[in-house]
Parts: C-alpha cells; sequence; structure tokens
C-alpha cells in the first residue's frame, strides 16, 4: 500500500436526513440523489432526556448514526466529523457579544467542534478516546485517515461520525456547495477482502456542488457499482475505491 493510501472495511453503518432514514431511501437516494432539505428532527430514543435536549438537530443527526451504528458497544475510539460544526450556536454567541450580553457557559459548551462527542460518551459512560476534526472541504478525507490511523495503532475498531447542515442565514452567501443537513456512521475495522481505498496525490480540480460528505456517502451505499469516486479538494485529487 502506498504511504498515500489507507484501507479500511466498514463493519455497519447508519445514515440519517430528513425523510430519508430507512435502507431502502437511501438506496433510491443513492441511485438518484435529490435535495435534502431540513424538517424533522431525529429523536435520538436511546439517550437520557436530559442530555438529548441539550443537542441541536446537527448534534441529534450526529448522535442518531453513533447509536444506531454502535449500539450498546463500547470502548470504540470515536472519530467526529463535521466540516461547519455547530456553526449556528457559534453566530448567536457572537451576536450576543455584539450586544455586550453575557454568554451562556452551556451555549458556548455546546458551541464548540466536540459537543456531540462529549455528549455521546458521558451519556454511555463510556472513556475511549474521541476525537472531533474539521478540514474544509476534504474534512471526510481527514476523518478517515484519523481513524486509519487509530487502527494502525492497534484499535481493533474506529467509529466514525460524520455530519454537516446547511450555514445559518448571515453566512450563507459563502456555501460553496449545496449544503445539505446529513449524518452518517461507520465502523470501521482493520481491511479485509472487502476493502475501501482511500488514496491522495496533489492535483488541482473542480469542485463538485454537492457536499463531500454526501458525495462519499453515496460511493458507500453503491456497495461495489460503479466507478471509483474521485474528488478534488484543497488542493489534493483524492480517489476512493474498492476491492471488491
Amino acid at each position: 500500500m502506498s504511504k498515500h493510501e489507507v484501507a479500511f472495511s466498514i463493519a455497519r453503518h447508519a445514515a440519517w436526513a430528513p425523510g430519508v432514514t430507512s435502507t431502502e431511501q437511501w438506496a433510491a437516494w443513492a441511485d438518484a440523489p435529490w435535495p435534502l432539505a431540513r424538517g424533522e428532527e431525529p429523536k435520538v430514543p436511546r439517550m437520557p432526556a436530559m442530555l438529548r435536549r441539550r443537542a441541536g438537530f446537527l448534534g441529534r443527526m450526529a448522535l442518531e448514526v453513533a447509536y444506531e451504528c454502535l449500539g450498546q458497544e463500547t470502548d470504540v475510539p470515536t472519530v467526529f466529523c463535521s466540516r461547519h460544526g455547530e456553526v449556528g450556536r457559534a453566530v448567536d454567541l457572537l451576536g450576543d457579544l455584539a450586544r455586550a450580553e453575557p454568554l451562556s457557559p452551556t451555549a458556548f459548551g455546546l458551541a464548540v467542534h466536540n459537543a456531540s462527542a462529549g455528549l455521546f460518551s458521558i451519556a454511555r459512560a463510556d472513556r475511549a478516546n474521541h476525537i472531533a476534526l474539521a478540514g474544509g472541504q476534504a474534512s471526510i478525507e481527514h476523518a478517515v485517515i484519523e481513524a486509519c490511523g487509530l487502527l494502525a495503532d492497534g484499535a481493533p475498531m474506529v467509529l466514525l461520525v460524520a455530519c454537516d447542515e446547511p450555514l445559518p442565514s448571515l453566512l450563507s452567501r459563502f456555501e460553496d456547495c449545496d449544503e445539505q443537513p446529513w449524518a452518517f456512521a461507520w465502523a470501521m475495522v482493520p481491511a479485509g477482502p472487502d476493502a475501501v481505498r482511500l488514496s491522495w496525490s496533489a492535483g488541482e480540480g473542480a469542485a463538485t456542488r454537492i457536499p463531500g460528505g454526501l458525495d462519499v456517502l453515496r460511493f458507500q451505499l453503491a456497495q461495489g457499482q460503479g466507478a471509483p469516486l474521485v474528488r478534488h479538494a484543497c488542493g489534493q485529487r483524492w480517489t476512493w475505491s474498492r476491492d471488491a
């Protein structure tokens, strides 16, 4: 394997978006994607209500797929990935600052990038390592590289949770793709016969309008059908492929 390549297998997976929750719905979306729009919120029934109420829409999407994918299993390191994170909460805090109003410690604590990861570990009393990261248009690729590093260090499984939603109206003019609400989770394990491979090299190219995470999710849901996925982001050419 090249030093610019990682490989892994997906033991289990889950995905959630408003109006697209079942396996059949996701298969239909992957075959002919339609724009995902904010609507219903995930219920996250496995999380205690006191903690669930603290999570915003983005956090609930992330928590829904994390619980669905991991079940009752504990002591699994997790990588939470979101390009924008809880930016809506951050904008609200900045508004409070501009109005010289006191900031809510709770709101601040839930605006940071690892808020969902923290809620997930607290709710499950799970002390496993968790990481939260953002890497611009290549956020999903950097999260996969991080997760594969944990596998290489000896973790038998790593939970990857990726999610995003449209920017708040104040920042919407800065969107460089068709932002949509979505979340998915992979239980990643060392590469087997059905390995997914991610390789990269320097290269410029036009970025697609579909968000990177959704593009990769569509590739994964194809389950062996179609050609490798090639994405250009952050000065790199990212190639996703399968062994089988």
